[in-house]
């Protein structure tokens, strides 16, 4: 049951230090600008509480889009996948551009805003507060891209 429910509206968790996980992705960056993602590293490996149930496939990611050098939306086109999810962090990156990707791609998405996070940014001197940054890449996503609306909201989708 909770396999075909997955199937039915994908769940893409992208969640930055603990996870980075597409449910059924992990993200490795071979690089030191980005220790986290360091491959075998603690935070590049999926956690048990999201790890794929038998038969899942796994995607290793090395872009911000997950979709880029990737064979997710071939796994996503063979499982008849329609409508995506989209959840975790960061929503300034990977948020957003596997979000604009998929909308490309013709999914139906819906991010739930309530499940990402992002952090503090700076531009040429200037600190942007994070509620900023989240809050407008919400708001332009869900101008131009996508439904954003709460995880109780999006719940529905699921039952």
């Amino acid at each position: 049951m909770l396999f075909k429910a997955r199937i039915k509206c994908f769940l893409i968790l992208l969640w930055i230090y603990f996870i980075f996980s597409l449910d059924e992705c992990s993200h490795e960056f071979p690089s030191n600008h980005a220790p986290f993602f360091l491959p075998e590293s603690e935070s590049a490996k999926i956690h048990t509480s999201v790890a794929p149930i038998e038969g899942e496939p796994v995607i290793l990611k090395h872009q911000i889009n997950s979709f880029r050098d990737t064979e997710l939306n071939n796994i996503l086109k063979e499982l008849n996948v329609e409508k995506l999810i989209i959840v975790g962090a960061m929503s300034h990156m990977c948020i957003d551009a596997v979000t604009r990707a998929a909308v490309d791609l013709g999914y139906e998405c819906h991010v739930a805003h309530d499940a990402c996070a992002t952090l503090d940014l700076e531009f040429n001197g200037v600190t942007v507060p994070v509620i900023h940054v989240h809050s407008a890449f919400m708001a332009a996503l869900y101008f131009g891209y996508c439904n954003v609306d709460s995880t109780t909201q999006l719940l529905d989708l699921v039952r």
